[in-house]
């Protein structure tokens, strides 16, 4: 009933910059808190930033000063800005939403999208 599609992903050198985006669609009655994940090559998956319905964020501190998270709750869609990328940047990107919907009755459950690859590198 619901879907996280993302897109941006790409090759970058470092210093760069990028965005992502992540659209959510189907029978949505609220998204509550988004967020950005990533998951280098063997290491475990990691927060990257997250924003609230109200727009309280927080960020890893390794992204602090470089990535922006932000979210237009009209177009239900949650971006990541991320500038001065480095090359220990490169990871999968995931899109994470915490949705209500309804399905004859109301259900909040944990999105996650399909993963973009995020490359920096000269």
């Amino acid at each position: 009933q619901v879907q996280l599609v993302e897109s941006g992903g790409g090759l970058v050198q470092p210093g760069g910059s990028l965005r992502l985006s992540c659209a959510a669609s189907g029978s949505i009655f609220r998204i509550n808190t988004m967020g950005w994940y990533r998951q280098a090559l063997g290491k475990q998956r990691e927060l990257v930033a997250a924003i609230t319905s109200g727009g309280s964020s927080n960020y890893a501190d390794s992204v602090k000063g470089r990535f922006t998270i932000s979210r237009d709750n009209a177009k239900n869609t949650v971006y990541l800005q991320m500038n001065s990328l480095k090359p220990e940047d490169t990871a999968v990107y995931y899109c994470n939403a915490d949705i209500t919907y309804y399905g004859g009755s109301f259900y909040t459950y944990d999105y996650w999208g399909q993963g973009t690859q995020v490359t920096v590198s000269s």
